[in-house]
């Protein structure tokens, strides 16, 4: 008898300590699952960035894609509605993704045009139809300055009209000319970009006007 009552009182004794025990595991048991509630959601919001980050680089490829011409930083960043800074970073992704393929990431100042690379351009050229990036004036102003370069750009306006002024902005732009200021005008001439640009050999280009336009927008140039 006296012995039952022993142990009775040690287990009442020990009862308070394994009350605490348990209540220490469960704290514990409830840190963990803090922290692995944690971890899951920063694993949902890493992810969550990365696709992300991944839908702004295909909508600024897909834009490149369809545009088929030069677009500013800042006509991406429009488009796209990215800051310029994130449209930069994106392009330099793209080009590294492109270096090893038939297809790259043109970057002319801050324009920039997704195309063939240029050893593909003769074949291209030989099977490309429909309408150019330049509209069927800016060809042909683009024409008169390559027959005629060195040029002076009042020349010309003379030739082409005042509409010329726009023309040979948006080809200085592009880096495509050259300009030099003399007296109330320009010099204007063919910039190495320009040979490059239209796959052209800068040693076989002097010929005709209508030659010159043939050569650098094709037979079918609109």
């Amino acid at each position: 008898m006296v012995k039952q009552e022993q142990m009775q009182e040690k287990r009442e004794e020990e009862r308070p300590k394994r009350r605490k025990h348990r209540g220490k595991k469960q704290e514990r048991n409830g840190e963990e699952g803090n922290v692995k509630e944690e971890e899951k959601g920063d694993e949902k919001k890493e992810e969550q960035e990365q696709r992300e980050e991944k839908n702004q680089e295909e909508l600024v490829e897909a834009l490149l894609f369809i545009s088929g011409k030069f677009l500013s930083l800042e006509e991406i960043s429009l488009f796209c509605n990215l800051d310029i800074g994130k449209v930069r970073a994106i392009i330099e992704k793209l080009q590294k993704k492109y270096s090893q393929s038939a297809i790259t990431i043109i970057a002319r100042e801050n324009f920039y045009k997704m195309d063939v690379k240029s050893e593909y351009a003769s074949l291209i050229n030989k099977i490309a139809s429909g309408e150019s990036e330049f509209s069927k004036a800016e060809q042909e102003t683009l024409a008169v300055i390559a027959y005629k370069k060195p040029i002076k750009q009042s020349m010309v306006v003379k030739i082409r009209g005042n509409k010329a002024y726009e023309h040979v902005k948006k080809f200085l732009e592009l880096g495509l000319l050259t300009s030099k200021k003399q007296g109330r005008t320009y010099i204007l001439d063919l910039s190495e970009n320009f040979y490059n640009y239209f796959s052209i050999s800068k040693g076989k280009f002097k010929m005709s006007k209508e030659e010159n336009h043939t050569r650098v927008f094709g037979e079918n140039g609109k």
